[in-house]
């Protein structure tokens, strides 16, 4: 018990956010008081619900996409006004309509729960003019929208520059990770140390590649969403400067994978000179360089950038042609010589890169106006939205199964709180929606802190209405709870269930004195609708994430298929590089491999060893992603005999397609024929290539003591060079591929 209330109660998951507690505090009591002053109360506490109905929605993002959100709000309220205001004093009709507004806020993200809330806290009301109303709420909303939205002029570019600077940080880190692995030092030590201090343990943990890469990647997808919301930057010839920008992260990112697939190579096959001190500090001055951009980006005015010349990169320079020299003298392995000197030339477009970006955040992130746009991009259409709800109904998916869970409670909460004609029993039905959620121990926690944050406000509400001596007081006091509810909001639920229960019943009651039998009533209806989401999401149907794991692991199988016959296409020429949508498309079949985890780690008895084998496919999905970008980069440098590689990599394609075949029909007909199993026929590819590596050193040997210069850029030598580096990259690429097939199937047949 104690550690549910923990992990209900203690995390912090966002920040502080005074603004928007500020301006929708402003929108609330601004018509408060001018309706009290004025003798029109009554008015006022309706224009006050309309601004802070469109407050809750809180928009993020670009002052544009905060706009179009705010505006869809303001819709949904004024309708849902309107709806509301017909539905007063005929509770078994709203009974049999407002279940279904919820659940449609529910399926469709741009209505949300705004539109149920509107709805029920109109139709709750007293009977008036509903049109009327329903222009009082609209007016709060415009003022809520106009104050949320009033610092655009002076901070349009924020949301971007924000996002620039935190992908040039994340990619800062992904180098940092790289440079500590150099050598694999021991980090036991430091980790055994408990910390408590979080910038301590940054600075003194060893950086993790796997989490460095991911938050690098999704940070480098972050900012190219919020650069997409600027219109300006569209349909242009040349692109951006944001645009040039976040190329060169991504051109940074990706070198940076394919360096660290090289180390690896190196320290499998390392020169007998060392060499490891002098590649940390080159990487790490390449990442406090990235980091140098992060902070000019994410500021305006000057700001330092370095300058284009590292004693770090030319001291590297030097131990590298040292063992080059050695090598070609016969005193070093060639291949581990070629796989040095891939890691000298990956170092080196690392940091022109660098220096290109340098060159672009110095000039400032600027983009010019466009034209407004009403909806966005990606806004689906009628048929595409059609086409999701018939997939939703006909494979149940979660989203369906909690449409449905949604408005089987509203419908029995309401259905409740008519038929025994409760005073209050919008609470409970409020309670309900809110705190269902789609797994069990997200719904226990939200209950945890609904009912735990509504006891306490109840209670400070009662006293407050009960001490108030008028409504200029009430106020004023509406303000302070607005101010501080809204601005700790993000920071964790609890808070906002604390400050937004009195904040709630303050503005509802504004007009009509209220007690402590009131608040008492609250609380218990508060209890009643969270005991109605626990049994729901208890007693009710699951909530499908095990179920739709064959067609997820399926699509991820397919996915990485196609991205290594890509790649093979790469490596022999007949494609330039790898498109940035196959990448993006694996990530985003990784990552929905790692919600599904979460989701699943959320129910009332986690399957964990079914949740450690996703895990494994999860990671080794992303892992064979940086084996991809690596053979990629090291291959698109010049065209170069690459041995068997592309009919490695067609043979791994099949191997993947052949196990999404099989998740989808678990008894495939035998093969009663002696060809030779996949893997015996990928070691004969490997041992092809093993020799073709082999044969590549000796000509290369060979090329030399012909009178080849050895500073000359042959063929040969840059056969030698792609091969090795590739080499390794693809056995790791093998490994990897084998764990996720064997973990997919492991995941319905565990041993």
């Amino acid at each position: 018990m104690l550690e549910r209330l923990r992990e209900a109660y203690a995390p912090v998951e966002g920040r502080v956010a005074p603004f928007y507690g500020l301006a929708a505090s402003l929108a609330m009591t601004i018509p408060l008081f001018v309706g009290s002053l004025t003798g029109h109360a009554t008015q006022g506490s309706i224009i006050a619900l309309g601004a802070y109905l469109v407050a809750l929605r809180a928009p993020e993002g670009p002052y544009g996409a905060r706009a179009r959100n705010l505006a869809s709000a303001i819709l949904v309220v004024t309708l849902g006004a309107m709806l509301g205001g017909n539905l007063a004093s005929h509770p078994w009709l709203s009974v049999a309509i407002v279940p279904l507004v919820v659940g449609l806020g529910t399926a469709v993200p741009w209505i949300g729960p705004t539109a149920g809330l509107a709805v029920l806290l109109t139709a709750i009301r007293p009977d008036g003019d509903v049109v009327y109303n329903g222009l009082l709420e609209l007016v709060g909303g415009l003022l809520a929208g106009a104050l949320l939205l009033a610092p655009w002029p002076v901070r349009r570019l924020r949301p971007l520059r924000s996002t620039l600077a935190e992908a040039a940080a994340a990619v800062a880190a992904a180098l940092d990770a790289v440079a500590e692995d150099i050598g694999r030092p021991d980090a036991s030590v430091l980790n055994a140390v408990e910390l408590t201090d979080p910038g301590l343990a940054e600075v003194t943990r060893k950086p993790d590649w796997e989490e460095s890469r991911r938050a690098a990647s999704q940070a480098l997808t972050a900012a190219r969403a919020t650069y997409d919301f600027y219109r300006s930057g569209r349909n242009r010839k040349e692109p951006t400067r944001p645009e040039r920008l976040i190329d060169s992260l991504s051109r940074i990112f990706q070198e940076t994978v394919a360096l660290r697939s090289v180390i690896e190579a190196a320290r499998r096959r390392p020169p007998d000179r060392a060499w490891e001190e002098e590649g940390r500090v080159a990487i790490s001055a390449l990442a406090a360089r990235v980091r140098l951009i992060s902070g000019a980006v994410g500021k305006t005015g000057t700001s330092p950038l370095g300058t284009a010349d590292s004693a770090a990169l030319r001291r590297l320079g030097r131990k590298g042609e040292e063992i080059r020299r050695a090598g070609l003298a016969g005193d070093e392995d060639l291949v581990a010589v070629a796989l040095l000197a891939q890691i000298r030339r990956s170092v080196e477009r690392i940091a022109g890169s660098i220096d290109a970006a340098r060159r672009i955040a110095a000039g400032g992130v600027r983009i010019g106006f466009g034209p407004p746009r009403l909806i966005a991009y990606d806004t689906p259409g009628p048929a595409t939205t059609w086409g999701r709800l018939g997939r939703a109904l006909r494979y149940r998916t979660p989203g369906f199964r909690q449409f449905s869970r949604v408005v089987l409670i509203a419908l029995l909460a309401m259905a409740l709180a008519a038929a025994l004609k409760m005073p209050h029993g919008h609470w409970m039905t409020i309670t309900a929606m809110m705190s269902l959620r789609g797994t069990y121990g997200e719904t226990v926690n939200r209950v945890v802190q609904r009912v735990g944050g509504t006891a306490i406000g109840s209670a400070i509400a009662a006293v407050l209405l009960t001490l108030t001596p008028g409504q200029t007081t009430t106020a004023v006091i509406i303000f302070c709870i607005g101010l501080v509810g809204f601005a700790l909001r993000s920071i964790n639920f609890t808070y906002w269930a604390l400050f937004g229960t009195p904040l709630a019943m303050m503005l509802l009651d504004f007009t009509v004195p209220s007690d402590w039998v009131a608040a008492g009533e609250r609380i218990a209806l508060t209890l009643a609708g969270g005991l109605i989401s626990f049994l729901a999401v208890r007693l009710l149907w699951p909530s499908g994430h095990a179920e739709r794991l064959p067609r997820q692991l399926g699509r991820l199988l397919s996915v990485h298929a196609d991205l290594i016959r890509t790649t093979a296409a790469v490596v022999d020429g007949r494609q330039e590089r790898l498109p940035l949508e196959e990448l993006a498309t694996a990530e985003e079949e990784a990552e929905s491999i790692a919600e599904t985890i979460v989701q699943l780690g959320h129910e009332r008895l986690p399957d964990l060893e079914r949740i450690d084998l996703l895990g494994s496919v999860a990671d080794s999905a992303h892992r064979i992603r940086d084996h991809l970008i690596a053979i990629g980069r090291m291959t698109r440098e010049e065209e170069v005999d690459a041995g068997p590689i592309p009919e490695i990599l067609d043979r791994l394609a099949d191997s993947l397609e052949e196990a999404a075949d099989d998740l989808e029909d678990p008894e495939p007909p035998e093969d009663t024929t002696d060809a030779p199993s996949p893997a015996e026929r990928l070691d004969e590819e490997f041992s092809d290539l093993d020799t073709h590596l082999s044969a590549l050193a000796r000509r290369r040997r060979a090329e030399i003591k012909q009178g080849v210069s050895t500073d000359e850029y042959t063929p040969l030598r840059h056969a030698l060079l792609q091969v090795s580096g590739t080499r390794y990259a693809a056995r790791s690429l093998r490994g990897d591929t084998e764990t996720l097939i064997e973990s997919s199937q492991k995941v319905f047949s565990p041993s």
